[in-house]
């Protein structure tokens, strides 16, 4: 098996999980983690990234707090903006993975309320035992967060590789003046996204289902 061939195979592979069991990832596992996704490229090697990491009572806090948050219906407030609308293939896509998630956990499409719980699932961290701030400089803006996107990718395959299961998540950063309260995090720093992260539970139909991945006949633009 050639490199190319373990990279594809762990692309392949990685996939957003919906349902974590409890148990703690070792220290030394995730800072293997870390270690190997700092190797991302960045704008002028500027590597804005930084991640905060919780574990035991810390995430515990964490999840309590930015639940309530979201239960009380408390205004977003995120340092990027949302996109400002999906369309075309994107709204597809978009739908597609809503309509799959709904499907694997037995919500129909007409049950507001169950779709709704389902969603509050994000800040509960779908119980994951570990969540990752990504935070980069408010004066890098976008460029700050795009060499992070990096990172929040390399994060996710070098977990995949060792076993852990992982899932990207805006939906924190919509609070990000509060997580930065929370954890202490400098005001001068954009809250980028979370990575819930942990050990899979495997037998939870929430991970029943794999979304769509774009072929390269789909995103190529040939110029000669």
């Amino acid at each position: 098996m050639t490199a190319y061939d373990t990279l594809h195979d762990t692309l392949k592979s990685r996939y957003s999980c919906r349902a974590f069991r409890p148990d703690p990832v070792p220290d030394a596992t995730i800072t293997d983690i870390v270690k190997a996704a700092r190797h991302v490229p960045s704008w002028c090697n500027a590597q804005p990234w930084q991640v905060t990491i919780t574990k035991g009572a810390a995430t515990a806090s964490f999840r309590s707090m930015i639940s309530d948050l979201a239960a009380a219906g408390t205004p977003p407030a995120p340092d990027l903006a949302w996109p400002a609308g999906y369309s075309g293939a994107y709204a597809d896509r978009r739908r597609s993975c809503g309509f799959q998630l709904y499907d694997a956990v037995g919500i129909a499409k007409s049950d507001r309320a169950g779709r709704a719980a389902q969603m509050m699932r994000n800040y509960a961290l779908f119980d994951a035992p570990h969540v990752a701030i990504i935070h980069s400089p408010s004066e890098l803006g976008p460029y700050g967060a795009m060499d992070s996107g990096g990172f929040v990718t390399a994060f996710t395959l070098a977990a995949t590789a060792l076993g852990i299961a992982t899932i990207p998540q805006a939906a924190i950063a919509a609070y990000a003046p509060q997580v930065r309260d929370h954890l202490g995090i400098a005001d001068d720093r954009l809250v980028l996204c979370a990575i819930s992260f942990g050990y899979a539970d495997t037998d939870h139909p929430a991970n029943g289902f794999r979304t769509s991945r774009a072929t390269s006949a789909d995103i190529i633009d040939w110029k000669e």
